[in-house]
């Protein structure tokens, strides 16, 4: 797959990971490999440049090679103030990208067609999209363009802290993913960790693929 030049990969690992009992859920192993270290190989060869959206310490993420933002301003916010701070940052040094691509980071089963589809859907310069499976949204993973940067600073101001709404605010485009992965397996392609359950069945699903 040919990267998009300019198209700013960000995988938004700024949780709390309360669900999961705290810790780093990101960090913990499927089948021998960090569910991060999963999201990245799948996610880094669809875009231009990648880089990894975290609140706290970024040495605990040094060992993967990937550039780090910290959203200090207000990680309390969510995930809406993660995009806003990959959007500024992207601005300031990556300035010719145009659009950021944004996954959650526990994700370990993304597909690897995700922001050619994601793309080919938005249909104008200004267009956002977000993935879609089983009828459920999934508002941190989608395309934005980085000229919805007031409306994601907007949003943040009035405290309308959720990404969905602002997706939809914005006709955003959901994009219908088929509940396989990218092997063909049956697997809804965004199944996410939350907690130790979670985790769990996504060991189960990593050795049934093999």
């Amino acid at each position: 797959m040919v990267a998009s030049d300019h198209i700013l990969g960000v995988i938004l690992a700024g949780g709390q990971s309360r669900r999961f009992g705290g810790g780093d859920k990101t960090l913990a192993e499927i089948d021998g490999k960090s569910i991060l270290a999963r999201v990245i190989s799948r996610f880094r060869p669809q875009v231009g440049r990648l880089v990894l959206s975290i609140n706290g310490d970024a040495q605990r993420f040094a060992d993967f090679g990937v550039e780090t933002i910290t959203d200090s301003e207000s990680p309390e916010l969510g995930p809406l103030s993660g995009i806003l701070a990959a959007m500024d940052w992207a601005k300031a040094h990556a300035p010719g990208f145009t659009l950021i691509a944004t996954v959650s980071s526990d994700v370990p089963f993304l597909p690897d067609d995700l922001v050619t589809r994601l793309d080919a859907a938005r249909g104008e310069d200004q267009s956002v999209a977000i993935a879609e499976s089983a009828g459920r949204r999934h508002p941190t993973i989608g395309l934005w363009p980085l000229k919805r940067r007031s409306d994601v600073a907007n949003a943040l101001a009035r405290r309308a802290l959720s990404v969905n709404r602002l997706a939809a605010d914005l006709d955003a485009v959901a994009v219908t993913f088929p509940m396989r992965d990218s092997d063909g397996d049956e697997i809804d392609p965004f199944f996410n960790v939350n907690t130790r359950d979670d985790l769990d069945a996504a060991r189960v699903l990593a050795q049934k693929k093999g």
